[in-house]
């Protein structure tokens, strides 16, 4: 793919950066900081010539609001505009994260997004800002992720140690949801300047062979991730399985009016987007992995995925990161592909948020920054991108997260799943292919013009696939 035929695919997208940094949190973050932001912009602007100037940032409810509601931290919020302006001064368009893993700790002590009322206090949180903040914001992005704090954390209990509640734990779900339409309609009521939306977490993947069951497993993976979230966003209807239940409208945590608030209309919807999954149903294991390896597989979140219907083998032969994610570069296409053959035109425009530009460790032999491997790896994400671009996918923004963000986080998430290949240590790196658009949902399909319909092969077939 011609650099050409990317830049001009991409000619209409914002780019930018996005950090865990808090604006309330001493002491104030300068503007400047990081040379991530650098990095990641000098790569955009030798790959595309353009200049990525927004830069969003966490505004920090713990600190704002640190005691009970309608309390305000006076300094917090005099930080959060000193450094609001100071982006503006420098030409660097300011967008706001209003919540990120992270509650008041009164909050979380009445029970966090298991209580409704958490959603209450989200929307007057939000509304607040709005008020304060409204003209100065370009994007105001209501959570960072909505499955870490509720699928993750109340039902899986991965960040929390004995706070995972199984299904009993569902109704976080509906509550942050909840959330996010409330505040939506606040901020909306406030008269913000800036686009308003949320953000999940993509996920996206292949099945392990080509059993009809990995496919109906890869489905189960789909609509437990994407779908439990985007059903009730798009649809404004909860998630139903292939048993023709509703597990989250079963917990009885839904009130009547609550679907409407929920399916409110977003401007945009994030997709932070991390790595493509291997996938395989339980019965399969002994296909995909040798008897050594079965075991092993069984790790802690497998054991209850198997309780889903699917379990996350890693991939072979596939180079990773430093923390075990594979570098499969078309598996961000081909996961926004199969969300526009769920979805079609009820998706919003789309801003993609790219977890990590490339890797921990990438140096040449020498130690120093591997700029041409880093940015090869990111050219061949855009590349693909910019074939459902030019298909008509509607891609607003794209925005680098941080990859030094919440290691602890991905280093755990990466051992949990074992994503990566069996037993590895540290990441494999096998020669990086020439050419990274041969496989994968949009390897069959021409270059499309601007407009035209998307033209995909049937999903499951890329490189996961044997």
């Amino acid at each position: 793919m011609s650099d050409g035929f990317l830049h001009e695919s991409l000619r209409g997208v914002d780019w930018g950066v996005a950090t865990a940094d808090t604006l309330a949190a001493p002491p104030p973050p300068p503007p400047e900081r990081g040379g991530h932001f650098r990095q990641w912009t000098d790569d955009i602007r030798q790959l595309l010539g353009v200049t990525a100037d927004t830069h969003r940032m966490v505004a920090g409810w713990p600190q704002l609001q640190p005691d009970r509601p309608g309390s305000w931290d006076r300094e917090a919020l005099d930080r959060c505009e000193r450094t609001l302006d100071a982006l503006l001064a420098q030409g660097t368009r300011p967008a706001l994260t209003l919540f990120d893993r992270t509650l008041p700790p009164w909050l979380d002590a009445a029970g966090g997004w298991l209580a409704r009322d958490t959603a209450e206090h989200f929307a007057a949180y939000a509304a607040e800002l709005g008020r304060r903040f409204g003209d100065r914001v370009e994007r105001w992005i209501t959570s960072t992720d909505l499955a870490g704090p509720t699928l993750a954390d109340h039902v899986a209990g991965m960040y929390s140690p004995g706070r995972g509640a199984g299904r009993a734990g569902l109704p976080a779900v509906h509550h942050i949801l909840l959330a996010n339409g409330l505040a939506t309609q606040a901020l909306g009521a406030a008269g913000v300047r800036g686009r308003i939306g949320t953000t999940v977490t993509l996920v996206g993947g292949y099945t392990a062979t080509d059993d009809p069951y990995d496919r109906l497993a890869l489905e189960r993976l789909e609509s437990w991730t994407n779908r439990i979230f985007l059903d009730p966003l798009l649809l404004g209807e909860h998630m139903v399985t292939e048993e023709d239940v509703a597990p989250v409208a079963a917990t009885g945590c839904v009130r009547p009016g609550d679907l409407d608030v929920i399916a409110t209309a977003q401007d945009l919807l994030g997709l932070s987007w991390h790595t493509p999954f291997r996938v395989t149903a339980p019965e399969n294991l002994p296909r995909v992995l040798s008897t050594t390896k079965c075991r092993s597989a069984l790790n802690e979140v497998n054991r209850l995925l198997m309780g889903l219907g699917f379990a996350i083998v890693p991939f072979d032969d596939v180079e990773t990161t430093a923390y075990g994610w594979p570098l499969i570069p078309e598996g961000l296409a081909d996961a926004v592909a199969g969300l526009c053959d769920l979805y079609g035109d009820l998706l919003p425009p789309l801003s993609v948020v790219d977890n990590g530009m490339g890797d921990l460790d990438l140096v040449d032999d020498a130690g120093h920054s591997d700029d041409a491997r880093r940015r090869a790896l990111l050219r061949a994400r855009l590349s693909w991108l910019a074939r459902l671009v030019a298909a008509g996918v509607d891609v607003c923004g794209y925005e680098y997260w941080s990859v030094l963000d919440n290691l602890e986080a991905k280093f755990r998430y990466t051992r949990l799943y074992a994503m990566a290949v069996p037993d590895h240590e540290l990441a494999p790196r096998p020669t990086m292919p020439s050419d990274w658009v041969r496989t994968g949902a949009l390897a069959a399909a021409p270059a499309a013009a601007p407009g035209a319909g998307l033209t995909l092969v049937p999903r499951g077939q890329g490189v996961g696939a044997s």
